[in-house]
């Protein structure tokens, strides 16, 4: 069904629904799953909830990794709960990417044949117990300012899903915002730990806002539909300007010698990332690429089991409910 759409040609589409259409979006009504749809619009909220749905599956690889090790029972249950929550949300999504009629295994072999992305911050590295606090605190605090925007998306099923996300996205940051306050205000080693966390961890934060729209193919069409409705560049000023604050506050140094406040622009400046570094790791040369993507291919091969006995059942269940009637 994917392969079929993303050959499929607009040309023919009728000029006068294309016009009804764009009226929805600009009256700011919601396009339900039966509506009609451009090809185009259903083509790119495919690949963005899809993406988007990868990126929350990922996302559970590098905290996983430390639900051992945590250095009290009481974060190992936080931890343990947050990365549920991740897999939760990668449901959430997939299940709306569906109602574009695509399915969960085109969606899945797409991610694992390279051929559909995931954010770049989970192809970093957690080190140690530091970074979890920072994964939670900057890459979850990233994240829910790009899904608040989202929950003003122009298609209804991605809106209402992120309402669920957000707010536990909430609790994922302040999680680990408490747990780098807990070793920023704790002994000069784990000041040090929070500090290098921060350091590694502040620029590929920012990048996951993705370049400046003027370098997006897709970011001028997006915010036309309002699948997008604010700009890399704004959403990652916002988090600049949250975020640097809350750094003041644990009395750690700032990541980026470029920062300063603005008083004429009224935020914070701050330096330009490393780009090259971003297309680089989107490209499958990040320090962890092979082992995130190795990691969910052999996940979803050893619980093919899983998923045929379920389905064996559900088959089962279904033939005695015809027989029955």
């Amino acid at each position: 069904m994917y392969a079929q759409m993303i050959t499929a040609e607009a040309s023919d589409e009728d000029p006068k629904l294309l016009e009804e259409f764009q009226a929805r979006i600009d009256r700011d009504e919601k396009i339900e799953p039966k509506d009609w749809m451009p090809m185009a619009y259903r083509k790119t909220l495919i690949r963005q909830i899809g993406q988007h749905a990868h990126s929350e599956v990922v996302g559970q690889l590098p905290e996983g990794n430390w639900i051992t090790r945590a250095p009290t029972l009481e974060r190992k249950a936080i931890l343990l709960a947050k990365v549920q929550d991740e897999a939760g949300h990668g449901l959430y999504l997939y299940s709306a990417a569906e109602t574009l009629g695509v399915s969960r295994d085109e969606l899945v072999e797409l991610l694992h044949e390279g051929k559909m992305k995931y954010s770049s911050i989970f192809n970093y590295p957690t080190l140690n117990w530091a970074d979890i606090g920072a994964v939670g605190w900057l890459v979850d605090g990233a994240a829910i300012v790009n899904q608040v925007a989202l929950q003003r998306t122009s298609y209804g099923p991605y809106s209402r899903a992120m309402i669920r996300i957000c707010k536990e996205e909430s609790f994922h940051a302040r999680q680990g915002y408490h747990a780098i306050m807990q070793m920023a205000f704790g002994t000069p080693a784990q000041k040090a730990m929070a500090q290098d966390a921060v350091n590694r961890l502040w620029f590929p934060a920012i990048m996951m806002f993705g370049p400046s729209d003027s370098e997006s193919v897709h970011s001028e069409q997006s915010m036309t539909w309002k699948i997008k409705v604010r700009s890399n560049d704004d959403l990652r000023q916002q988090f600049v300007d949250q975020t640097i604050p809350q750094i003041e506050y644990l009395g750690l140094d700032l990541p980026d010698p470029g920062i300063k406040w603005n008083e004429e622009r009224g935020h914070y400046d701050y330096s330009d990332p490393d780009w090259s570094e971003f297309f680089n790791v989107i490209k499958g040369k990040g320090p962890c690429n092979v082992d995130r993507l190795n990691d969910r291919t052999n996940a979803w091969e050893d619980g093919a089991w899983v998923r045929d006995g379920l389905l064996a059942h559900g088959n089962k269940k279904a033939a005695a409910r015809t027989a029955a009637e």
